[in-house]
């Protein structure tokens, strides 16, 4: 079956690898250093929400859990593509470990429940003294990471984008196609 794939010149989707959100605190150095950009303390996860009691009950446990004891600020909020959007922000924006632990929480969450399939996108944000914003944005079903830099209403900074890209690219597995780059105007936390 693998001659028949590189023969028809087809490849294996990457597979989902969690773990690689880890990779963002360390990959903070870097983008301080290169572009200026630090942590914003916002980050989120979009995801498809199903209907039901379970898949509702899972969400409100998942904030529930989140919002517990210190824990940073959680909301929910819907997009008008009907996905779901869980919003956090952290007391600090310097505790980006904290802040991907709890992405990662979230992720793991939905996905043990087997609502892997539902997850859109994890992002987390970024800034510079001048105002710019970039999201580093996890795509679920690729295991892979890009940037997105909004700048204005609907128009993107592509330089800026193309300059955090390879800054990371030995740090985080960067989405090489770039077509996959889908824009995310409007996210909750961007």
């Amino acid at each position: 079956m693998g001659f028949l794939r590189a023969l028809l010149g087809r490849s294996r989707p990457r597979r989902p690898n969690l773990d690689q959100l880890f990779a963002l605190p360390s990959a903070t150095v870097t983008l301080r250093a290169v572009a200026g950009l630090t942590p914003t303390g916002a980050a989120s996860v979009a995801f498809r929400a199903a209907e039901g009691q379970a898949f509702a009950a899972l969400q409100q446990e998942i904030t529930d859990l989140l919002n517990a004891d210190e824990g940073p600020e959680v909301e929910a909020a819907r997009d008008e593509y009907g996905y779901t959007w869980l919003v956090v922000r952290a007391h600090s924006a310097d505790d980006l470990t904290g802040l991907v632990t709890d992405l990662h929480a979230v992720n793991s969450s939905l996905e043990s429940a087997g609502f892997g399939p539902s997850l859109l996108c994890s992002l987390v944000v970024f800034a510079d003294p001048g105002g710019r914003r970039v999201a580093l944005v996890y795509l679920y079903k690729r295991g892979t990471f890009y940037p997105f830099a909004p700048q204005g209403a609907h128009s993107r900074n592509n330089a800026l984008e193309l300059q955090v890209s390879a800054a990371l690219g030995d740090e985080l597995a960067m989405e090489p196609d770039k077509s996959r780059w889908f824009p995310v105007y409007g996210a909750p936390g961007l």
